[in-house]
């Protein structure tokens, strides 16, 4: 193990090194509070306490700090690794930018939703352990959001083989795997889910409906849909659900009604708003079409053989035999009826001259 540690530190701080000073300075904030928390308790003064987020006391900026907060280094090793997953795979895409709002929206609304959860659990209970007993920090609520702009972007990809699993499916099934560590107690509080849950639900809302690209605004193809994170039997009743609560919220004027644009790449420059295409899915399904084409032609070609040396033999007697036939046939033939090859030749004599 320890001749492993060398070569692992030293790709960890090639692909550091390669990242913007957005990601080197998220990572740099999450080792310095883990060191901090030695002396001091940082998950109360800097992580989300619902009792002290809400008014009287109103520590807002817990709200921004919540999630680079760590006690533990396996905490650490996830956050500094969702941080620079975001500069390798999203940053590109994006810009280093774009990224910190990414980080900042999602942090503040998982860590504000979060807290406003417990505070509706205290009404409902009057029990002030969830005011005050429970602490929401660390890199939960964004790594919801980071694996929803992965599924966006690149959710296709295979992440395991056997059983084949998609990036697409990756929100879900990390959902139901900290929901089943909660049930068996192996999670000391449920502060990780909650905070998960809703950094996955505002990470979806701003990429969506708010994300500003080249394009215009967020991103309303089919595959990135609210029903796409459930199982397939569960879509219909899903989708039908999310377009109820879209248009009600339409109505109430929270969300402005989306006009889908799907360009159609011909020579002239047109653009057609139609309502259910959009760029990027019309790109997605083209690159789809492609892959499926090329597979196509390539198990063609792999199918046709080149020809035998039997039907090499074959052509090549048909070709003698072609050469050998007479070039003029019914010539005279002999009194046994064989014709000679002298018959086939045609032969000129000088007429006599006439004196």
């Amino acid at each position: 193990m320890n001749r492993y540690l060398p070569v692992a530190r030293q790709h960890f701080l090639a692909a550091l090194a390669s990242t913007s000073v957005v990601v080197k300075t998220i990572s740099a904030l999450v080792v310095l509070l883990y060191l901090l928390s030695w002396a001091v308790n940082t998950p109360y003064t800097l992580g989300v306490t619902p009792g002290y987020l809400f008014p009287p006391n109103f520590w807002v900026w817990t709200l921004v700090t919540h999630g680079v907060v760590e006690q533990h280094i396996w905490g650490v090793a996830a956050n500094v690794g969702t941080v620079m997953a975001c500069g390798r795979l999203l940053e590109p895409l994006w810009g280093a930018l774009e990224l910190l709002i990414f980080f900042a929206v999602v942090n503040v609304s998982a860590g504000l939703l979060a807290g406003l959860s417990y505070l509706l659990t205290y009404v409902a209970t009057f029990d002030l352990d969830f005011l005050f007993a429970v602490r929401v920090h660390g890199a939960a609520g964004f790594l919801g959001g980071v694996l929803v702009a992965l599924k966006q972007t690149m959710g296709d990809t295979t992440v395991l083989r056997v059983p084949q699993v998609r990036l697409k499916a990756a929100p879900a099934l990390v959902l139901l795997l900290l929901a089943l560590l909660r049930l068996s107690g192996l999670l000391n509080s449920s502060a990780p889910l909650a905070a998960y849950s809703y950094g996955t639900l505002s990470g979806w809302v701003y990429l969506r409906f708010y994300q500003r690209h080249s394009r215009g605004r967020g991103d309303m193809s089919d595959h990135f849909a609210f029903a796409s994170f459930f199982p397939e039997a569960l879509q219909p009743a899903v989708g039908l659900l999310a377009g109820l609560v879209h248009s009600a919220l339409v109505k109430m004027k929270v969300c402005r009604k989306m006009v889908k644009r799907y360009d159609v790449g011909a020579p002239s420059s047109i653009t057609i708003s139609l309502p259910g295409t959009d760029p990027q899915d019309a790109e997605r399904r083209r690159q789809l079409a492609l892959k499926a084409l090329n597979e196509r032609l390539k198990r063609v070609e792999d199918q046709s053989a080149w020809p035998s040396m039997d039907d090499e033999e074959d052509e090549d007697e048909d070709e003698i035999r072609t050469d050998t036939q007479p070039l003029l046939s019914g010539g005279p033939t002999s009194a046994s009826g064989v014709q000679h090859p002298e018959s086939s030749i045609i032969s000129f004599e000088d007429a006599p001259s006439r004196s």
